[in-house]
């Protein structure tokens, strides 16, 4: 971060960096939580999750004022905007997990209350690589390394592969035997949550790269003839 004749400023802006670190660490504690909740038939530790979500929304709107405070009042410019920018965008994308977190603790408790369906494989598989995705963009951020950033975004096609092999696997569960079909969709559900937040990271790896380079690499179809930097 560029050095700053006001002390204060540079404070705010190390503390908005904290902010966003805490709610990354808490909504990676929440999908952890989600899946554990999922793999060990755990009602409770669902329910813990569902509850922390509030956490979640409250530091959602602490980093959003303390970034709106500082746009306001400081006019920040170059690499400051930016930073800032990315910030407001980043914690959207994070209280957005939490919610997807939430959800899976959701169809925990929901699935936990029938007999299993079938070993859970490929689920587990998208958790870890999903939440990899979140704490990688996160260390980008931090580093504010592009390099790192861009490595996250090729790692989502990985997710969505687990996500469409799964589903076919389900599918073949709901057409064998209708009295699957409730289970299966719910698990079905799981991956496509678990599918959006590898989704969900990947929007923050690219704004990381925006932040570092000043350079938009979203739709980039749809930018084709335009300015492309800031």
């Amino acid at each position: 971060m560029t050095q700053h004749t006001s002390r204060h400023y540079e404070q705010e802006l190390q503390a908005l960096k904290e902010k966003i670190l805490l709610l990354g660490g808490k909504v990676e504690e929440m999908i952890a939580s989600a899946m554990k909740s999922l793999l060990n038939r755990d009602p409770d530790l669902a329910r813990r999750v569902i509850a922390s979500d509030r956490e979640v929304d409250a530091a959602e709107l602490d980093s959003d004022h303390l970034c709106l405070s500082l746009l306001a009042l400081r006019q920040p410019a170059a690499s400051d905007l930016r930073f800032i920018a990315t910030a407001l965008k980043i914690v959207t994308d994070l209280e957005r997990i939490g919610d997807l977190a939430v959800n899976i603790a959701e169809r925990s408790i929901e699935l936990n209350e029938e007999p299993p369906l079938k070993p859970y494989i490929d689920i587990p598989r998208m958790a870890t690589a999903a939440s990899s995705m979140v704490g990688r963009a996160l260390d980008a951020f931090v580093r504010r390394d592009p390099v790192l950033a861009r490595e996250v975004l090729g790692s989502d096609s990985a997710v969505d592969q687990l996500n469409v092999q799964l589903f076919r696997e389900l599918l073949t569960y709901m057409i064998e035997e209708p009295r699957n079909v409730t289970r299966a969709l719910r698990i079905t559900f799981i991956a496509k949550y678990l599918e959006r937040i590898a989704d969900h990271a990947t929007n923050i790896a690219q704004m990381v790269i925006f932040m570092c380079e000043g350079r938009d690499v979203r739709h980039p179809a749809a930018q084709e003839g335009e300015a492309e930097e800031f």
